[in-house]
């Protein structure tokens, strides 16, 4: 079989969310499944690739689609040729956008319907695709995949699609997330904190990420529990950020909080190995690796309820109300004051976290390429 699959966001020192899931599915399905051709599509070259195997191909794949119109263009003008011309059996397009023009079956995996529920933080231009487009993309696909219950059941309530039509794969954290020996814990602290403890948000500071408030509710651990912890904000700047600026810029504890701007894989395991515990306060997200990640590091986990973050974390984790800055507060407040409960949280996410991996993913998955696959002419 052909395999091609979409490998935008396989974006060399700038991997996130999307791009380490397909980064680590690729890997796997290549190694599982070796007698088939693999073929990844960029949008814009590369330094190197970041999956290579003898039964792989990189093919680049210009222009560069990265705003609405090159969309269109790249997904049903440029890919159709190009699957013709590998004689691909699948494409499997790993951030949820199909080509609607082409004959070649299609897996989409969609990672979750954000823009449906927090749509003042995409542009209106990203936000006119996702609602035109979505629904037939999602029509058009031979198979879906999610990486939740909880968006699965998002995808159905909001679209006319068949439930037997998407499969849940769920995500999984990268091996390199574990604990820290106590003198590296040291060493980052000293790096990043002043040797101070610290919590830690990790992933891109965005309004979906729900930081005005994280930052609102560290305010009042400060004033409540005058300690001199840190808060440290791991990742890269996307858009729509000006309220956050700032926020940050008159911010009483400024001196308190670190952005490290983008970070390599291997120094976020670092990091949040090192810290006291992660606050993840998402308004929304399909899946919340970093919840994952923090578990597999023996760190305890405070986040959103009411998301996939629940389903994931079940008992694990503590859960607030991301809208409700006072009780954001209550769980940092909490898990500082109560050691036993800490412990106990630890204990609870390395069951939770030995639950998930890239190879289970993957596997999950490779049963909907099949399906694709199985309705080709």
């Amino acid at each position: 079989m052909v395999i091609a699959f979409n490998g935008r966001f396989l974006i060399n020192d700038k991997l996130e969310g999307i791009g380490y899931f397909t980064r680590e599915v690729i890997r796997e399905l290549t190694q599982k499944y070796p007698d088939n051709k693999y073929y990844i599509i960029y949008d814009r070259p590369f330094k190197k690739p970041e999956i290579e195997g003898a039964n792989i191909k990189h093919l680049v794949l210009s222009p560069p689609a990265r705003h609405p119109l090159l969309w269109k263009f790249w997904f049903d003008l440029k890919i159709p040729s190009l699957l013709k011309k590998i004689k691909a059996d699948v494409f499997v397009s790993m951030d949820g956008f199909a080509s609607l023009t082409t004959k070649v079956p299609q897996c989409i995996v969609v990672h979750d319907l954000g823009y449906l529920h927090y749509p003042q933080g995409y542009f209106k231009s990203h936000l006119f695709f996702y609602n035109r487009y979505t629904p037939k993309f999602l029509s058009k696909a031979a198979s879906i995949v999610t990486v939740s219950q909880f968006s699965k059941a998002d995808i159905l309530n909001n679209y006319s699609i068949s439930p037997e039509k998407i499969n849940v794969v769920y995500c999984a954290a990268n091996n390199i997330f574990k604990p820290l020996p106590f003198e590296d814990k040291i060493a980052i602290k000293q790096q990043y904190t002043q040797s101070r403890e610290y919590f830690i948000y990790a992933g891109s500071i965005h309004p979906r990420k729900n930081l005005i408030n994280l930052l609102k509710a560290f305010s009042i651990f400060k004033k409540r529990q005058r300690s001199n912890w840190k808060l440290v904000l791991a990742g890269r700047y996307g858009w729509k950020n000006d309220e956050f600026h700032n926020l940050l810029s008159s911010y009483k504890y400024k001196e308190d909080v670190v952005v490290t701007g983008y970070i390599a894989e291997e120094q976020m395991a670092k990091l949040i190995a090192a810290s006291y515990a992660l606050v993840y306060p998402s308004h929304f997200e399909g899946f919340g690796i970093p919840v994952l990640e923090a578990m597999q590091s023996e760190v305890p986990v405070l986040t959103s309820e009411n998301s996939s973050m629940q389903e994931i974390a079940e008992d694990a984790a503590l859960f607030f109300d991301p809208v409700d800055i006072a009780d954001i507060a209550d769980k940092m407040m909490l898990i500082y004051k109560d050691e036993d409960l800490r412990q106990k949280l630890i204990e609870k996410g390395k069951l939770i976290a030995s639950k998930y991996s890239w190879s289970r993913t993957a596997d999950l998955l490779w049963e909907s390429i099949e399906k694709a696959a199985a309705t080709r002419l």
